[in-house]
This record gives structure tokens, sequence and C-alpha cells, in this order.
């Protein structure tokens, strides 16, 4: 197995630096091919550093909270773990960086410091592409279905769904080992005149540019199965995970809830006990690692904020994952005029 440097983010997430510690000698634990680069301050992390083979600190006195304002963070506290750790991927010190901290902030820096790639315009001037947050959601067919865009984009041009839809497709190739991905562009409903004007000048740019294009699909085929991709705009993306993560967990506290309503329930409880871990665990974000922003020059990853240690161990796995499957150099060969 290749060696693989990773920057983990120990500031990141609700939960204290402890329990991304945690996570962090877990990951050291599960892969001996990895060395993790712990951003802190040093008080924070430098004893744990010391007792660790293969941890390095990276010493951050300035920290990001998560209601700072992303951009102005970003720009004002320049030596914070998530500055420090995007600069260190992009020096080249890294292999990639993982952080369960602000994703407005991580988004912007990762666009400020790794960089987006840049594409050849018509008119001839080289211009950056829109990075791409994507996650994968597990589906009724027992697959995982990648999203995108989830957040990054509120605001796009058909061109850069387009872009999306290939770099969606480049991620289930590399990682999910999809070898003809399936790839929907989310609507209002499946047939080609279905959607807003923005949605239906998509779809022609879609179906000349985007190979496994097959059509529209509806909310319900980000779960469904039949599509490997499921791509929109920023905004779209995100209002649909809301929505799907706050009827996911509806539902698991009613069945929660009735479960434990009656004696009949409880017993049923106790018999479908594993069952229910099992389904906890699909649903939640923590087995999954993180969501990654395809079209940058390098892996960033963003975890889920509630952290635990199964969050923080499997985001450094997944970071290091995407590295030794060469996603970066997939995703830029998923795009036409991509400037190296």
């Amino acid at each position: 197995m290749s060696t693989v440097r990773v920057c983990v983010d120990a500031m990141g997430g609700d939960e204290p630096v402890e329990v991304v510690l945690r996570g962090i000698e877990a990951a050291l634990e599960a892969d001996e091919g990895l060395e993790i680069v712990v951003a802190a301050p040093q008080e924070q992390i430098e004893p744990f550093c010391n007792e660790h083979e293969r941890a390095e600190a990276l010493f951050a006195p300035d920290v990001i909270e998560m209601e700072d304002d992303p951009i102005a963070a970003v720009m004002r506290k320049r030596k914070s773990s998530i500055v420090l750790g995007c600069r260190a991927v992009k020096k080249g010190s890294v292999d990639g960086f993982f952080s369960a901290g602000s994703t407005g902030a991580v988004t912007a820096a990762g666009v400020a410091y790794v960089t987006p790639f840049k594409f050849q315009a018509s008119t001839g001037e080289k211009r950056p592409i829109r990075p791409c947050l994507t996650s994968t959601l597990p589906n009724r067919r027992g697959g995982l279905t990648v999203f995108c865009d989830m957040g990054a984009n509120p605001d796009v041009d058909p061109e850069d769904v387009v872009r999306f839809a290939q770099m969606g497709a480049a991620y289930a190739r590399t990682v999910l080992n999809v070898s003809a991905p399936r790839i929907g562009l989310l609507s209002n409903g499946t047939e080609e005149g279905k959607g807003s004007a923005f949605t239906k000048s998509c779809f022609p740019l879609m179906r000349e540019h985007v190979p496994g294009f097959i059509g529209n699909c509806e909310g319900n085929d980000i779960v469904s199965g039949d599509f490997d991709v499921v791509v929109t705009d920023g905004f779209a993306g995100n209002v649909a995970l809301k929505a799907t993560e706050g009827a996911a967990k509806f539902l698991m506290a009613e069945l929660k809830t009735s479960l434990k309503s009656s004696l009949r329930g409880k017993i049923a409880a106790m018999l479908i006990k594993s069952d229910l871990k099992e389904l906890k665990d699909k649903m939640s974000g923590d087995a999954k690692g993180g969501a990654i922003l395809l079209g940058l020059r390098g892996v960033v990853l963003i975890g889920h904020g509630a952290t635990s240690v199964e969050a923080v161990k499997n985001g450094a796995l997944a970071t290091a994952q995407a590295v030794r499957a060469g996603l970066v150099d997939n995703v830029a060969a998923s795009m036409d005029g991509i400037v190296r």
C-alpha cells in the first residue's frame, strides 16, 4: 500500500479536539500506509503528535469558528487550521486535506489556495471552473448514488452543470468502480420538456456532452438506485439534500417513539436491535467520510459538523483513498478544454 500524507483539521466540528484526535488515531491504526499532519494550536496537538510515530503537528494558532463569515475568516485568519491545511495541499507537503469545520470556509480556502482547474473559454480566455461539492447517498438497490452539487454553487450556468455531471461521473468510476455511470438531471418530472427554464437549457447540453446521460430524474431518484449520478445546481441540491436528511431523521425518530410506546414494541425493538443499528449506520454520514470538492487541483474533503470518532477516521481514510485512486487527474480528464 502506497504511503499517503493527509492533513486533518483538529479544530473542525462540534466535538472537542480529543474526539478528533481519537479519530485520527483510529485512522492510523486502520491504514499502515497513512501519515497524518494534524493542524491545530500547538498546545492542543503537540503531546498527541509526540506520542504517535506517523502523526506530525502543523501549528495553527488561529481558529475559524462556525459562525464566522467564511470568506472574511479565510482572508483574515491566515494561520488557521483550514487555511494552513489547504496551503499544505497546494505546496505538495500533503496529498489531501480533511476538515469537519465550516463548509463555507473550507470551500473558500480550497478555491483560494488549492485552486480549481481552468478551462479554455470560446473567447480564448482561461477561466477557473466551479468546484462541485459531491457526496454519496445510500439507495434502495443497496448501492450508493453520487449527488452533486450539494451547495457550493447556488447560482450557475448550464455549462457549469455539464461539468458537475462530468466530474460526478468521474467520481463514480474512480471511487465507486461504476464502469458506465447512469446520469440524471434533477427536475420536477422525467420528460424532456419538464423543468424550469434553467433545467431545460441544461438538458440539450447534458445530452451532447455527458456520456451516460439518461435524462431528467425526480427527487425520489436521489435514493431510488435508478441513477448512479444525480446532478443539479447548488441551490436545488442543498434544498434536496436537507429535505432528504430531514425526512430520514423524522422517520427514525418516529420509529423509535413507536417502538417505545408499548410492551409489544419494546419486545420487537429488542428482536430487531441489530437491524435498526445497521439502518441507522447506513443513514448516518459517519461512514461516508464527507463530501469532496471536485474540480480542485488537490483532494479536499469536508466532514459533517457533528463529528464523531468514526466520522474523523473515515474522513481521513476516504481522503487517502481518493488520493490513491488518482481522483484529481481522473476528474480533470473527464472535462473538455481543461488547461493543465
